[in-house]
């Protein structure tokens, strides 16, 4: 009785164990706009930001990857060699490239809102790869698309439409960021390229999704793989800092945000969401974990009118009941494709192991 007990309580815990990684994984990617936000205000630079907070990532996961992955860790191949530069690439130089660009033309509030289109890119570029299947007849489907669809329109509403002002806090800089707010929307022209940044970012963030997908399958390490994809995100945005900002009293930090910013942001963003994403993909897919990222726009909303005292409009609160619809229905349809999967997964683990052994043994000859 005591063992079928603790089964059914093991099981319960496999089942949750991707939920609740996805939903702290917001909650730490909330943090991450705020002390972004804050670091550029203090005038740094995003571009040695971005060297810094990859070049922290880096080394705070590789001691832990050396540590725990050393038997386990696959030969280095070629193929996966360069998806890791591509990783790098993507994520690190072109998606924190453009959506901190953007985020300073605008705000971290509106740059959380429009990130809010990656779920719904990413489901269109997984169709695309055949990553992601999708049958109008079954209402699982149905759900998927209809909840994407409604994900984004809820977020489109919360970009577009403010309402009524709520001040839920009081907070001192409440005077100070309405200022800046009101200066940062008069500029039209700032508004719409910020608008224009902040999706290049968007969809580079959903290729960098689906090709993590693919290449921790190849090379199942996660820590390893994130930390090697923090280290090549790195060393190519150093490159392209050297190149577009050459005043050496740029790579300058104190104890201060110029400090803070990066080292939050270095451990928990772009290390231990490397590491959760690559985790949860293994089992759920990229589509299930962009589709919970409508939830750090609502945390992020929170926290800044609790602890930076920003306003809170109507057309957020409305947006937000709208995207938790939206975001319900998306997760539905994916338990529904997992539930289905979960029987068949064993035997195409086998398979896939099976045909890869081979091809790296080869390549690394």
């Amino acid at each position: 009785m005591e063992d079928l007990c603790g089964a059914k309580v093991g099981n319960m815990v496999h089942k949750a164990k991707p939920y609740v990684l996805t939903v702290g994984l917001q909650f730490g990617m909330a943090g991450t706009y705020l002390f972004t936000m804050a670091s550029l205000n203090h005038g740094m630079s995003r571009f040695v930001f971005i060297v810094y907070r990859n070049a922290i990532a880096a080394l705070a996961l590789a001691p832990f990857a050396l540590i725990f992955e050393r038997k386990v860790r696959p030969k280095m191949t070629w193929t996966v060699f360069l998806q890791i530069l591509v990783l790098g690439f993507l994520e690190p130089v072109v998606d924190q490239g453009f959506t901190f660009l953007g985020m300073q033309y605008t705000s971290a509030s509106f740059a959380s809102a429009v990130m809010n289109a990656v779920p719904s890119v990413t489901f269109v570029l997984a169709l695309f790869l055949r990553l992601e299947r999708v049958n109008m007849r079954e209402l699982r489907s149905q759900a998927k698309v209809v909840g994407t669809l409604v994900t984004f329109a809820g977020a489109l509403l919360m970009t577009l439409y403010k309402g009524p002002q709520f001040d839920l806090f009081h907070h001192s800089n409440t005077t100070h960021q309405q200022s800046g707010s009101q200066s940062s929307q008069n500029n039209h022209s700032h508004w719409v390229s910020g608008t224009l940044f902040i999706c290049l970012g968007c969809l580079a963030w959903s290729s960098f999704y689906i090709l993590q997908s693919i290449t921790v399958k190849r090379y199942p390490a996660e820590l390893s793989l994130s930390s090697l994809i923090c280290l090549g995100g790195a060393l190519q945005s150093a490159v392209v800092a050297v190149i577009a900002d050459r005043n050496p009293r740029a790579w300058a930090i104190g104890f201060d945000y110029t400090l803070y910013g990066p080292l939050y942001t270095g451990i928990m963003s772009s290390g231990i969401a490397y590491y959760i994403q690559g985790l949860v993909m293994q089992s759920r897919g990229p589509v299930f974990v962009t589709s919970f990222n409508p939830l750090c726009m609502i945390i992020v909303t929170a926290l800044g009118s609790l602890l930076l005292g920003e306003h809170l409009y109507l057309g957020s609160i409305i947006g937000g009941m709208i995207i938790a619809v939206g975001l319900y229905s998306v997760v539905w349809g994916k338990g529904k494709d997992y539930g289905d999967e979960t029987s068949s997964s064993a035997g195409r683990i086998k398979e896939t192991e099976t045909m890869q052994l081979p091809v790296s043994s080869i390549n690394n000859k």
